[in-house]
């Protein structure tokens, strides 16, 4: 099988065009790619990656409750899917520590063009579509985690997609670093309580973090008013300058490998898990008639060796199928990782094996 490497930037040489080289900052912008589910419900308190790729949510001690899915778009020429948000559960009595938001994530070697913390810190464009069942007022966040500074924009919805575009100012203050980690968020603040509205709202400011959370979601409403409550999101493009271009819309194949850097998993993509669409792959015995090791390559370099998760234990050596009885994974590197698995399984030493399971390899911000 052929894999096309992607290196730690995002680019591939196997692209005829390089995709780590594009204008849109933003992976999966069209979101048109959920490798994990198409929807996830019951989401309220608590922040992780559920639906589509690159875009987390996270929501903190409110009682409020919604789902979260991969949405089609019929009304909206050039974009087939967006984010919906549906308010499932209520919360009008808002606490002063409740907040929820969207966020995405940054690596800060893919962020150096900004000049942040120089004489010649660029402005940066965030544009994208929206809709909404009633006008809504929410907040627009670049959120500097490595210096503890933030810059906020107001913007108010429609019940009719609208292309909203915010230009911030270039940060004077504050370098970012030029690694792998996590280095900015772009958020936006759908519910907030009193430690995060109470403070001044100041457009387009740039402000340490100290002592001024108050000030990062004033003057927004709450998603969590009604239950009648959707949101629609699409077209989601953040670029060097101050000028909104075009969304740049990118093959299917190129932002499936973009976030397998972050997300990976071994199944057919798009499908549910039968006996006739588990992967399978072959191994190597390590000499063991009870033990048996083999490797797995990633589709692309990961960010960091992941976190693996794996189910099922089905196994072939040539005659039967077999099930071992204790199945690990490990990551090895950010390119490959490792199944060890025991148990009763009858296999000999060089054999080869088809080994049959679920995994997923985890590297996100």
């Amino acid at each position: 099988m052929s894999l096309i490497k992607v290196n730690n930037r995002g680019q591939s040489s196997d692209f005829s065009t390089e995709v780590g080289a594009t204008k849109n900052l933003i992976i999966n912008g069209a979101m048109q790619v959920a490798q994990r589910a198409t929807s996830a419900t019951g989401l309220g308190n608590g922040g992780d990656y559920f639906t589509l790729d690159r875009h987390r949510f996270s929501s903190g001690n409110t009682n409020g409750r919604l789902t979260q899915s991969q949405a089609s778009v019929t009304d909206l020429p050039g974009f087939a899917n967006a984010m919906k948000l549906d308010c499932t559960t209520a919360d009008t009595s808002i606490a002063a520590n409740e907040d929820c938001s969207l966020q995405y994530r940054f690596e800060g070697q893919d962020l150096q063009q900004l000049k942040k913390g120089t004489s010649s810190a660029e402005k940066v464009t965030v544009s994208f579509y929206m809709k909404t069942n009633k006008a809504f007022t929410f907040m627009c966040e670049l959120d500097d985690t490595d210096n503890n500074r933030f810059n906020g924009q107001q913007f108010t919805t429609s019940t009719s997609w609208t292309r909203h575009i915010l230009t911030f100012n270039g940060d004077t203050t504050g370098t970012l670093d030029d690694d792998n980690a996590r280095s900015m968020m772009l958020n936006f603040w759908i519910h907030a309580g009193s430690n995060f509205t109470g403070g001044t709202y100041t457009a387009n400011t740039w402000q340490s973090r100290a002592a001024t959370d108050t000030n990062r979601a004033v003057g927004i409403g709450s998603f969590y008013d009604d239950t009648a409550n959707e949101i629609q999101l699409t077209g989601l493009q953040m670029e060097v300058g101050d000028t909104a271009t075009d969304f740049e819309h990118r093959t299917f194949g190129e932002e499936l490998q973009l976030c397998q850097r972050y997300y990976s998993k071994a199944s057919q993509y798009g499908s549910a898990w039968d006996a006739g669409e588990k992967q399978k792959g072959s191994f190597s015995s390590h000499g063991s008639s009870n033990g048996w090791f083999g490797p797995i390559e990633f589709p692309v370099t990961m960010r960091t060796p992941p976190t693996m998760q794996q189910t099922g234990t089905q196994s072939y050596n040539g005659s039967t199928w077999g099930s071992w009885s204790s199945v690990s994974m490990g990551a090895r590197t950010e390119n490959s990782c490792y199944a060890d698995c025991s148990g009763s399984v009858s296999t000999s030493n060089g054999q080869s094996m088809l080994f049959q399971m679920y995994w997923d390899a985890n590297a996100e911000l």
